[in-house]
Order: structure tokens, then C-alpha cells, then sequence
């Protein structure tokens, strides 16, 4: 049996807890609700990724939300919806978006919408993730990409006590379409 079907048969949860959030598997009716907190987070969002250009829409969410919760059954990614639990509202979004079973290694993407940045929402939700992915994915590495001139990503993936390896050069394509350098975080279990 191969990696990937053994990652299809691994039982974990679809939600974890942190002192203030749910982060809960991506269903496909969460694109509204994503679409939204995308549409207030647009100028913030736009110089990092290239998902939202051209602009957001909301037929793009939802058909977004429908294949990543194919996605999560088939274990090609595993997003996360991060609910505030006094309020229900949308904190952000993140999860592991690349995956290689075989080693495990996964990459953490993340992003804050606008109005719940700087309070250390995404710093907690990777903290859960890092476990999560320790516990009951059997992670041996995890990694974090990141634009060199992203401050605020850089420094929740050192937060969270990711190793900068090093930087890539024009390994990416911007979110204008030009090429752009990454910094590659990572954080390796014994």
C-alpha cells in the first residue's frame, strides 16, 4: 500500500480547539462566509497571494470550498476554517495545502482577515496546527513559504519556532505575475 493510500486511511479529527477558536475542516458551504472575510481583507491580502487576483468572487469561493473538502477526504489538503468561539465569526483560514505523504512533510499556508489581525489569532492556530500535525498526521517536517518582505507571516512562522533554511530565489510567481523569492521555514520532528 502506498503513502497516499495509507494518509486516505488515517482517522483524525475534522476539528481541533484553541483558548479561542475552532478550527474546523473546510465544508463547501463555507464559501460565503470565507468570500466575505476575502473581500475585507483584499489590500492586505493582494501583494502576497496570487488566489485573489483577479479580484475574488463569490462563484470562485464556493467552487474553491467544494474541492477542498474533496480534497480533505482524499487527503491532497486538509484546510481549516478558524471560528472565534464567543462569536462564530470567521478568524482566518489555514491548514496544509502541500503534502507529501511519503516523508510526511506538509506546508502551512495561512491567512488573518483584516479586522482580527495583530492579536495573535494566526500564531495560535499554527501552534494547533504544528500539533495536530504531530499527533495525528505523524508530520516529520513541517514547512512555511514565505515573501521575504512579508514581515507579519515571517515572524508567526519564527513564533511558532520554524527554522528559516534558507531563501529560494525566484522560485514563485508573484501575485502580478512576475517572480519573486521565498523564504523557506521549517520545523523538523526526531
Amino acid at each position: 500500500m502506498d503513502a497516499t493510500t495509507r494518509a486516505r486511511l488515517l482517522a483524525f479529527p475534522g476539528q481541533m480547539e484553541t483558548e479561542r477558536m475552532m478550527l474546523r475542516a473546510v465544508q463547501a458551504d463555507d464559501g460565503p462566509q470565507a468570500f466575505r472575510a476575502v473581500l475585507e481583507s483584499f489590500n492586505e491580502l493582494a501583494p502576497w497571494m496570487p488566489w485573489v487576483h483577479p479580484e475574488p468572487t463569490l462563484e470562485a469561493s464556493e467552487a474553491f470550498h467544494e474541492a477542498a473538502q474533496f480534497k480533505w477526504v482524499s487527503r491532497e489538503m486538509l484546510d481549516f476554517q478558524w471560528i472565534d468561539k464567543g462569536s462564530g465569526e470567521l478568524i482566518g483560514k489555514g491548514g496544509f495545502h502541500t503534502i507529501n505523504w511519503e516523508i510526511p512533510k506538509l506546508e502551512i499556508g495561512y491567512w488573518v482577515r483584516t479586522s482580527m489581525a495583530g492579536r495573535g489569532y494566526c500564531t495560535e492556530a499554527v501552534n494547533a496546527l504544528v500539533a495536530f500535525s504531530k499527533h495525528h498526521l505523524g508530520a516529520k517536517r513541517l514547512e512555511i513559504c514565505s515573501d521575504p518582505r512579508n514581515g507579519r507571516s515571517r515572524r508567526v512562522a519564527e513564533r511558532c519556532g520554524f527554522a528559516l533554511e534558507g531563501i529560494l530565489r525566484q522560485n514563485m510567481r508573484d501575485p502580478y505575475g512576475g517572480l519573486r523569492d521565498s523564504c523557506m521555514y521549517a520545523l523538523v520532528f526526531e
